[in-house]
């Protein structure tokens, strides 16, 4: 979603087709699956956009938070003070070009201690409504910065503790994780002055939780704006420049912030125009995707990676965009898979003398674990169309190896059957995840070992009048040897609220001690040295008091799909018909905008508001679309306790396969 200049409105860059666009197309892998893997497997992940899908978004600061949020400070062995670096402050409802908020306001700072009493500073958000967020923190990067500056957040699970390095990252929106918080104030997160070396020095700046809604106003440029938008693989050149008879005033886009483009999320995490304002402010689309090479760096720079250059002190192991292509084939071939790399620059080397040829490296490692994956799981087919060595802008730019994706066709409807499949988006995320570790596991000449898959066959039981039996059983990933499991870890959750931290199981089955007439909830984790892996589905029980009997809930629900999709014999008409399964989403869709409605073949892509066949409403667009949340037991047994039933859950796979007997309830 970005302002066009030419046309003095905010729009896609891609048409609407196939119920998705690819502006948000290509986030339904990024967000759910890929950064979650990376993340599991030790990763720190830093994205060009906003990564949560909240329209709700609470800032609190020491230069003032609206509503009923508020910052405070206490004073132990050391004092707070103002820090001699600019910080955020939120004081505007919109910003206009070149404004930086991490420029407008004051951080705060104090020295260290290893002993005595501590000083504490204190972001207490006022959360809007019930539900699950991201937590962003700010700081500034000074000289004698702390390399472990504690954070704690309680949330509704618990609390969980963070050690930055504030050596690197300072001025822009750092993330720590993904927590429930309940409505109210109930919740807070606090930085501790406490370190294990005294002197060095904290900064404490804004909290900022949930995604928020685009607040970045944009108006043609009154010197004028590009005819033509540049593209990635082009040279940047002189435009022809037209300026506008209309009198515009700066307008924002309406939409959420993850629906906006890198170049409006730049300027909300304080990155410098210098870096997303490449053409000056004549061209958003230009300056969209040109500026992501440009903000590798400036994440990099002073690091060993780009070390003459200024920037965050960022040491970045590697860079990845991820793109679908355009293109169609007739009838039902596959256009498939692209990779993009770029070493003829600068002597085929980085800044830090590396070989350019790293790139090659990675983008081969990548593209032969998604072939042959999907090859394996999905399409024998499936197309792998070339590596090229080419000189396009977000392959150019980094100073770090770079790939450039282009998945498949999201112009192709023989892709796109395949493409709208949350299972296909898992395995083809985990390709990429894969070649990523195996690419860094060389780099460090490092054995590599495999996150490893969600476990199975989970089941409840009770062992005792207060006690809890889980067991599951390891999936085992053939084609990965490294990816089994060595560990295992609980997570709890009590009475709806937020899922504690987990404790550690050795084994494939745990007992926990329970309290009477609450509701308890578990999910489970494989671990590995190569990470953790995603959850198994949640189950719950719940012990009553004054029992009436005992009952099983088996939670049958396991399905995520694809929408229902047709092709006729004679080639005339094809298309998602949502209106006989619009299919299941992985817990929750926000890439879907609308019904298909164009399925005739023949009708060819005109403008990208004519797109032609797979042409889709866009009725939808930024609403969130319930799927499979894995959490059924949880609602139903809610109901069962109310009725006075003591209740365990199982899944389903655990009955048909004889682990969990039906004849004991």
């Amino acid at each position: 979603w970005y302002y066009e200049q030419k046309l003095g409105r905010w729009e896609w860059q891609r048409a609407r087709i196939f119920q998705t666009v690819e502006d948000l197309y290509t986030q339904s892998y990024v967000l759910p699956f890929l950064v979650p893997m990376l993340e599991n497997a030790g990763a720190n992940v830093l994205l060009p956009r906003e990564r949560d899908y909240n329209k709700q978004e609470v800032i609190i600061d020491n230069d003032g938070s609206k509503r009923g949020s508020t910052y405070r400070e206490t004073n132990g062995k050391e004092t707070w003070r103002n820090s001699d670096s600019a910080g955020f402050a939120n004081l505007r409802e919109i910003w206009l070009d070149g404004e930086n908020p991490f420029r407008m306001g004051t951080a705060r700072q104090t020295k260290t201690v290893s002993r005595g009493e501590e000083s504490i500073a204190t972001w207490t958000p006022d959360i809007p409504e019930k539900g699950r967020y991201a937590v962003f923190v700010s700081y500034q990067t000074v000289k004698n910065s702390s390399n472990d500056a504690l954070y704690s957040i309680y949330h509704a699970g618990g609390k969980t503790d963070f050690r930055v390095n504030q050596q690197m990252g300072g001025g822009t929106w750092i993330f720590l994780g993904n927590f429930d918080f309940e409505e109210g104030t109930s919740h807070r997160i606090t930085l501790s002055n406490r370190s294990k070396r005294t002197g060095k020095i904290v900064t404490a700046d804004a909290v900022k939780i949930g995604g928020g809604m685009g607040n970045i106003a944009r108006m043609p440029n009154p010197g004028g704006f590009e005819t033509e938008n540049t593209k990635s693989a082009e040279e940047p050149t002189q435009k022809e420049m037209l300026a506008s008879k209309i009198n515009y005033s700066p307008e924002i886009s309406g939409y959420p912030r993850y629906a906006e483009g890198a170049r409006y999320w730049m300027q909300w995490a304080g990155v410098p125009d210098t870096i997303y304002n490449r053409t000056e402010g004549k061209n958003d689309y230009t300056d969209d995707y040109a500026s992501r090479g440009v903000w590798v760096n400036w994440l990099a720079g002073g690091s060993s990676v780009l070390p003459d250059a200024k920037g965050l002190n960022i040491p970045l192991d590697l860079a990845f965009a991820f793109h679908t292509d355009a293109g169609t084939f007739w009838g039902d071939t596959i256009v498939g898979t692209l990779g993009i790399y770029m070493t003829h620059f600068n002597n085929e080397k980085f800044e830090n003398g590396r070989s350019r040829w790293a790139s090659r490296d990675l983008s081969e490692l990548i593209m032969e674990e998604v072939t042959s994956d999907i090859r394996r799981e999905f399409e024998p087919e499936w197309t792998r169309r070339h590596l090229w060595n080419r000189s396009y802008a977000e392959a150019r730019i980094p100073n770090v190896p770079t790939m450039l994706l282009e998945l498949l066709s999201h112009q192709n409807f023989a892709d796109m059957r395949y493409g709208l499949d949350p299972s296909f988006r898992f395995t083809v995320s985990r390709s990429i995840y894969k070649g990523m570790l195996k690419f860094i596991a060389s780099q460090y000449n490092r054995e590599y070992v495999v996150q490893p898959l969600p476990v199975k066959d989970f089941s409840l039981s009770f062992s005792g009048e207060r006690e809890v039996e889980l067991k599951w059983k390891p999936t085992i990933d053939a084609t990965e040897p490294s990816a089994n499991p060595t560990k295992y870890i609980v997570y709890t959750r009590i009475n709806g609220r937020g899922f504690d931290n987990g404790v550690i199981a050795n084994t494939n089955s745990y007992k926990v001690s329970i309290q009477k007439d609450l509701v308890y909830s578990f999910k489970v984790a494989a671990v590995n040295e190569g990470g953790e892996s995603f959850p198994s589905e949640i189950l719950s029980a719940c012990r009553k008091s004054d029992q009436k009997g005992e009952a099983l809930i088996v939670n049958g629900f396991t399905r995520v799909s694809a929408p229902f999709s047709f092709v006729t014999s004679e080639d005339s008409i094809a298309g998602f018909a949502g209106s006989v399964d619009n299919g299941v989403p992985y817990i929750a869709d926000h890439h879907f905008i609308g019904q298909m409605h164009e399925f005739r073949r023949i009708i060819p892509w005109m403008d990208d508001d004519a797109s032609g066949f797979g042409d889709s409403n866009a009725n939808y667009e930024t609403t969130r679309i319930a799927g499979n949340s894995f959490d059924y037991p949880f609602v139903h047994g809610q109901a069962f306790a109310e009725a006075g039933y003591s209740f365990v859950s199982t899944a389903a796979d655990a009955v048909e396969n004889g682990t969990v007997k039906l004849s004991d309830y």
